[in-house]
């Protein structure tokens, strides 16, 4: 049987380095990035979606809005976040500006899963934390983590490996357009 998941959309970030809110850049196909986001989680089918940041108008009344539980800690906060709440076995990441992100992808990280173990992918030797799937059992170290201001994720899927709960999904060139993400201005070729 198949471990149970839900996903998170990681739109919490302060945007500085774009100027404006990520998650309403327009977007071919939907009005906003976040829009686009979120229907390639639901394509997925979680038992559940969280929504990492503050609500913004227009948010889908089956989106769970959960606070970081520590405030302005970056994307770990929202991660620990998400895993408080999570009720499922699995914990579907996904960040905003991944903006091109494609559903088969993240059901291939899916299915390398088991019910105790995610899956971070691993370009070079950078994780890509941003895209990846954690265990329940991550909450502890993301605990650990934000109470002695270690905020970097790639700390984060470090110790998750070491510890047995993460495997690395190693992924090649051609699949680098898939984790371009939008931090910068000249960053917004969304077309492609």
């Amino acid at each position: 049987m198949a471990a149970t998941f839900s996903a998170a959309l990681l739109a919490g970030g302060k945007s500085r380095r774009m100027g404006r809110d990520k998650a309403l850049l327009p977007v071919a196909g939907h009005a906003f990035l976040w829009q686009r986001q979120l229907a390639l989680l639901d394509r997925l089918a979680p038992q559940r979606v969280f929504w990492s940041g503050h609500a913004r108008d227009g948010l889908p009344p089956h989106l769970r809005v959960v606070a970081d539980p520590v405030p302005d800690a970056g994307p770990l906060a929202g991660i620990c976040g998400c895993l408080e709440a999570l009720e499922s076995e699995l914990l579907l990441v996904l960040a905003v500006d991944l903006s091109r992100m494609n559903a088969d992808f993240l059901r291939r990280l899916l299915a390398e899963c088991t019910s105790a173990r995610g899956a971070v992918p691993r370009r070079e030797e950078r994780f890509e934390p941003l895209a990846a799937v954690y265990p329940k059992a991550m909450l502890a170290p993301a605990r650990e983590h934000l109470a002695a201001g270690r905020r970097m994720l790639q700390d984060f899927a470090a110790a998750g490996l070491q510890a047995g709960l993460l495997q690395v999904i190693n992924v090649g060139q051609e699949d680098d357009p898939l984790f371009h993400n939008l931090n910068r201005p000249e960053d917004l070729d969304l077309s492609a």
